[in-house]
């Protein structure tokens, strides 16, 4: 069926329905304030919420043993304004993703401004065999995670331009990038700048309830790899055995466009960058694989390793980053570095601001008990129906990806979604990490279904150039067995490595032994 076929099909009932939902899903989120401003509301929800369990005297015993019972405690007291005003700068911070993510960023912005990821994405893709092209523009798309804005601004347009030269329907070209950039979103053979950022969200809530409890940035580290061929495998079907016989033979009339090759400068950079990432990751390998190594503990414990992950990360991209600028001229001296990473900071003013509203509504939630109370009632209530296990974990996927219709940011939803599910799920004997991952999962493959992501509007513009019609109904039709395959691949991996008891990454258990 041809892609006009397609759009006069959508006259039928099933059509109207499915076009009538989507009407929803966008009015209804288009109505949401800015992530910011519901922070804001939130927190005046806490506040006034804590006045009001406190004057209802609302408790809950804690679970473990020898503890007192928990109280909510009111927020609105002169002696609790207080700690609010005096702890303000501290509690901001404090604030665990706050750091991490900035460390991480100064990296991630000398590669990607100097060109390197951009290059190698398209190097990558242009340097296959033509039967395993729609795989490398998936698997493109899901590292390209390490930067986001290269995916979506790079690889999907290229995508399309790669099928059109090969006489294949553009369209689904683009679709495939799109179903990797976005709907595998968060699986990665690479640690990437969401990993510190969401451990960072999800430590301080399972502290809720274990004080002591350490959530590293490789907590979900194996189960995120794993995703990626699962991914790039299916994805690869339904570009290859449902969309393009969808779709049928591209009659737009676009000229085919000549793909630009690399140049001799950007070649020698991607060498000279991939030499200094091996001698780069046999440095840290130095530092960590011998027991004795400078990055292991006592008795050749590899804590300190995995604490100075985020460090590493840093290296590991700025590194390669700065020798490709060097070698293809794009870093001519030490101010042009200075200003790269001066770029990237200010690109993540809007990220800090979050950072600061999301650092005081958990710390509002922590400060009244309100979090730890729902938790254990919402545990007890959970465990007093039977509903705990498999089933239990496999719902809260289910939540997560319809709250990501609604919400788009990945850092706002958890932000608001950790101080109540982690803490839950670690009484009912589940790790943070494992909460973390089944988040991370839901997260991901409704991106490419929600007319809310930023970036679809741009993705219609780039399908608009070879089909005029295209529009928001029509691609997230193209999508949707993206969608329907990505749910049904990962879903099903989650169970299984919970029936095993498969660690999630290094030291990431799967249940929580207090």
């Amino acid at each position: 069926m041809s892609q006009r076929d397609g759009n006069k099909a959508s006259g039928t009932p099933s059509a109207g329905l499915a076009d009538r939902a989507l009407n929803f899903v966008e009015r209804t989120g288009n109505r949401l304030p800015d992530p910011i401003t519901l922070f804001v509301i939130f927190m005046g929800l806490v506040l006034l919420a804590s006045w009001l369990a406190a004057n209802l005297g609302v408790s809950a015993m804690h679970p473990a043993p020898d503890q007192d019972e928990i109280e909510a405690v009111n927020l609105l007291t002169g002696e609790s304004i207080q700690r609010i005003l005096v702890e303000m700068p501290r509690t901001f911070t404090d604030f665990p993703p706050l750091g991490l993510v900035l460390v991480v960023m100064i990296g991630i912005g000398v590669a990607e401004r100097t060109g390197l990821i951009e290059t190698a994405l398209k190097a990558f893709v242009r340097s296959v065999p033509s039967w395993l092209v729609t795989s490398a523009i998936v698997l493109g798309g899901l590292l390209s995670s390490l930067a986001v804005d290269a995916g979506y601004v790079v690889l999907i347009p290229l995508g399309a331009v790669v099928f059109h030269g090969m006489g294949r329907h553009p369209i689904a070209g683009l679709a495939a990038a799109f179903a990797g950039v976005s709907g595998g979103f968060s699986s990665n053979l690479f640690l990437t700048a969401l990993d510190p950022l969401l451990a960072g969200f999800t430590e301080p809530a399972a502290q809720l309830l274990d004080p002591d409890y350490r959530v590293d940035p490789t907590a979900n580290y194996y189960l995120m790899a794993a995703l990626v061929p699962v991914f790039t495998l299916g994805a690869t079907w339904v570009t290859e055995r449902v969309l393009e016989p969808r779709l049928g033979e591209y009659t737009g009339g676009v000229e085919v466009e000549e793909q630009e090759a690399l140049t001799v400068q950007e070649r020698r950079g991607l060498w000279a960058a991939g030499l200094t990432l091996l001698a780069t990751l046999a440095v840290i390998a130095w530092l960590a694989v011998p027991s004795d190594g400078a990055l292991r503990g006592e008795d050749g414990d590899i804590a300190p390793f995995l604490s100075s992950i985020v460090a590493l990360m840093l290296f590991v991209f700025f590194l390669p980053g700065l020798v490709y600028g060097i070698v293809t001229g794009k870093i001519r001296n030490d101010r042009e570095v200075a200003a790269m990473t001066s770029e990237t900071m200010s690109s993540m003013g809007a990220y800090i601001v979050l950072a600061f509203v999301a650092a005081h509504f958990i710390a509002f939630f922590n400060w009244s008990n309100l979090g730890l109370i729902v938790a254990i009632s919402g545990a007890n209530g959970l465990e007093a129906v039977g509903f705990t296990g498999i089933p239990l974990v496999v719902a809260f996927v289910l939540v997560s990806a319809t709250i990501n219709l609604f919400i788009g940011s990945a850092s706002a939803k958890w932000a608001i979604m950790a101080p109540v599910f982690v803490p839950m799920l670690m009484l009912l004997g589940y790790s943070p990490e494992l909460t973390q991952a089944a988040y991370r999962i839901g997260d991901s493959f409704t991106n490419i279904l929600t007319p809310l992501l930023p970036y679809y509007p741009l993705v219609i513009i780039f399908a608009q150039k070879y089909e005029k019609d295209i529009g928001l109904g029509t691609l997230i039709s193209a999508m949707l067995p993206y969608s329907i395959v990505f749910a049904l691949t990962a879903i099903p991996m989650l169970v299984i490595w919970m029936v095993f008891g498969i660690p999630l990454g290094p030291g990431a258990p799967m249940q929580y032994l207090p």
